[in-house]
């Protein structure tokens, strides 16, 4: 017996590595100051760029969307899928993002699988002026199955302390603007599977009512929004707060980013919620509760602003190719009009 024997091949993790490293330093910026092979990764702080640089990191997964994204082989785009849910997070706060960190289980090195999510990895950080600075691949067997494999990202953003973005100039009546998801992102699919499940030729079924196909649309890889925030920030548009809308949908995370004694007033009339959303909604006759505190409902980011800056963000999604839109405005807990937005919801 040795340790191939029992399910772990070193030589076929050896070789992993190496077919991924050129995708991995593809994504380098000049801060990086080694390659992969070693122990730790090494990057330099761009420190000469702020006065009082503050580091802001963020950790998280894809969730059950892995288990029906390796079905259907959207390898790739679980790959962008990671690095969107750890980097969505950390620009809440105004930051760039620096590095990127990955930690892939798997019950068997499927090297033709791997390679495509790191490839995905790449993407999401490339398009983004992030490092994929390292990571870990662990063959678990007899703890993952043959072909199953999990995901963990981390990642590391820098922004100047005077610069922070952390919600405590949100005032009354600052705007609300949404920007568009691409779907339903990476929350919600413990529910999608179970509705997959009990409703056979799905698929179809959607197809006919949107004349779309049903998994390119449901596991598009989440949106990364960096780029046009950075945009945004860069031409000193000031943002008060920023919220990622992931699990527990709007009601749940647009709070989140405000002082306790404001609450977001939302206009539901204000957008469309994509047939993907309606449809799951009706096949699995999710509550209406349910159906707003597990989805995003199209939408996958929001700013809170002064009104005096919407169209010029407006104008900025545009040419960034992403929908946005007033979705509402900042009002006071106790303020009549929150009895409006579904208060059902909201307690």
């Amino acid at each position: 017996m040795d340790y191939k024997k029992s399910g772990v091949d070193i030589e076929a993790g050896r070789e992993f590595v190496s077919e991924i490293k050129q995708a991995v330093e593809g994504t380098h910026t000049s801060n990086v100051i080694e390659g992969i092979g070693g122990f730790g990764g090494l990057f330099r702080i761009p420190i000469d760029s702020f006065k009082k640089p503050v580091l802001v990191s963020g950790t998280d997964g894809v969730g059950t969307k892995l288990e029906l994204a390796q079905s259907k082989n959207f390898h790739f785009e679980v790959g962008i899928d990671l690095v969107a849910m750890c980097m969505n997070d950390i620009i809440t706060s105004g930051a760039k993002p620096l590095f990127f960190l990955d930690y892939i289980a798997t019950g068997k090195l499927n090297k033709r699988q791997l390679l495509r999510v790191v490839q995905g990895i790449s993407h999401g950080c490339g398009e983004n002026s992030c490092s994929l600075l390292g990571g870990e691949t662990a063959e678990m067997p007899g703890f993952y199955s043959k072909n199953k494999y999990d995901l963990a990202g981390f990642c590391v953003g820098i922004v100047d302390e005077d610069k922070l973005i952390n919600g405590k100039k949100v005032s009354e009546n600052d705007l609300i603007i949404a920007l568009k998801s691409n779907g339903v992102h990476s929350n919600g699919f413990s529910l999608v599977r179970k509705i997959i499940q009990n409703n056979n030729q799905i698929d179809e079924e959607f197809e006919k009512v949107s004349h779309l196909n049903f998994y390119d649309e449901l596991l598009k890889p989440t949106k990364i929004y960096n780029n046009v925030i950075n945009q945004i920030l860069s031409e000193n548009i000031e943002i008060k707060a920023m919220s990622h809308i992931t699990g527990g949908g709007i009601p749940e995370n647009l709070p989140r980013c405000m002082p306790s004694d404001f609450i977001p007033y939302i206009d539901t009339s204000s957008w469309e919620i994509p047939i993907l959303f309606k449809f799951l909604k009706e096949k699995g006759s999710i509550p209406e509760k349910d159906f707003w505190n597990t989805f995003n409902l199209g939408v996958g980011f929001c700013l809170v602003i002064d009104k005096q800056f919407k169209d010029a963000i407006l104008n900025i999604c545009r040419d960034y190719d992403i929908d946005s839109w007033e979705i509402g405005k900042i009002v006071r807990k106790n303020d009549s009009t929150t009895s409006k937005f579904l208060p059902e919801i909201l307690t």
